[in-house]
């Protein structure tokens, strides 16, 4: 991986000295980990002048062989308590003879964009936007597998829970339960909150679990992610609790079907990302259900849940070969229900085979 670390942070370093900069600093912890290999959040990285420093409050924790930063960098830990890593790091890129140094603004505080100048006043400090975040977008083949496998981890361990006895069971102990499942499975924890909804809570986006139990003739709607070394996918899935569906529930699960199918046939490379959404979107909107649309369709996954691309009606861009997204269309109908069907998948071009799907749990509507 040494030899990949390089690559990306000379890819970050040929952008700054383009726009003028001598030298960067990363702060924004998934940023530190895609250039460093560090999972520190406390790490920065200073792609420095003459050399690359990987500073941090405290030693990075090696018995996790996939936290344990680029060997090739110069790892620089703090002496004494309190001290800021942002700081140290502009210490030392002054020793090196950096004139402009490129930061992270979207993510430095103001209170360490000060510190920094006191420290340091004779660096002058220039923005390099979302430099890293646009060069996480397009993910490697490794990067590619991790997902795949925290996927498998998350199909399992929602496969296992729909074979237990669910009637009775509150929203709160089936999450608890999926994530220890994850766990239990090889992942490193889960990617988000598991969310479960049942009954007229799965009307709500975004519900967060609670102590209502789960009824016959519910809608059981799960959203759940796996984190595998440092990279997070998702699935959704929506169940109906009982031996059969009620006339309106299975028209919705359908129609949500369909939309997620518009969507997911739509990842080609070259797509435009409001293109995806919309072929998404518009089957959901022309049967009736625009108010009841989340603001989004899709968006990109890796070492954080939530990156770009974004599928909107908005989004600018196009999506390229290698990029891990998900299409989650849903319908939610408050006080009686709602469908999300949520799937993680990598764009490949038709030669390829077309869009990977990474979560191959069936979406058939199920009556548990």
């Amino acid at each position: 991986m040494s030899e990949v670390y390089a690559v990306r942070r000379t890819r970050l370093r040929d952008h700054c000295n383009a726009s003028g900069s001598t030298a960067a600093l990363v702060s924004r912890p998934a940023n530190v980990r895609y250039l460093s290999g560090a999972a520190r959040g406390n790490a920065v990285l200073l792609l420095g002048r003459t050399e690359d420093v990987l500073v941090c409050a405290e030693p990075p924790d090696d018995r996790i062989p996939h936290n344990r930063p680029d060997e090739a960098l110069r790892l620089h830990v703090m002496t004494g308590i309190g001290g800021d890593p942002a700081v140290e790091a502009a210490a030392l890129a002054l020793a090196q003879g950096v004139d402009v140094l490129a930061v992270e603004e979207h993510h430095l505080t103001v209170t360490r964009h000060r510190a920094i100048r006191e420290t340091a006043p004779r660096l002058r400090l220039t923005g390099v936007g979302g430099a890293v975040e646009q060069l996480r977008v397009v993910k490697d083949e490794e990067e590619i597998s991790c997902l795949r496998i925290g996927a498998e981890i998350a199909d399992q361990a929602l496969g296992e829970l729909l074979e237990s006895i669910l009637v009775g069971r509150t929203e709160r102990h089936l999450a608890l339960e999926l994530e220890r499942r994850l766990v239990d499975h090889g992942a490193d924890g889960p990617a988000f909150p598991t969310s479960v909804a049942t009954g007229p809570n799965a009307g709500r986006p975004g519900h967060r679990p609670t102590d209502r139990r789960v009824e016959e003739g519910d809608f059981l709607s799960v959203c759940l992610g796996a984190t595998y070394r440092g990279y997070r996918c998702e699935i959704g899935r929506t169940f109906v609790i009982g031996t059969a569906p009620a006339d309106w529930q299975i028209e919705l699960y359908d129609l949500v079907f369909s939309a997620q199918r518009a969507g997911r046939e739509s990842l080609v490379p070259g797509a435009a990302c409001r293109d995806v959404d919309r072929a998404a979107r518009q089957v959901l909107d022309s049967a009736g259900y625009a108010e009841a649309l989340p603001v989004l369709t899709g968006h990109g996954v890796g070492l954080e849940i939530d990156e770009d691309p974004q599928l909107t009606p908005a989004a600018m861009g196009k999506l390229d070969a290698c990029v891990p997204v998900t299409v989650e269309p849903g319908v939610h109908l408050p006080g009686r229900g709602g469908v999300r069907i949520d799937d993680t998948l990598v764009v490949r071009p038709e030669a390829d085979g077309g869009p990977e799907l990474l979560t191959i749990t069936t979406k058939e509507l199920l009556a548990l």
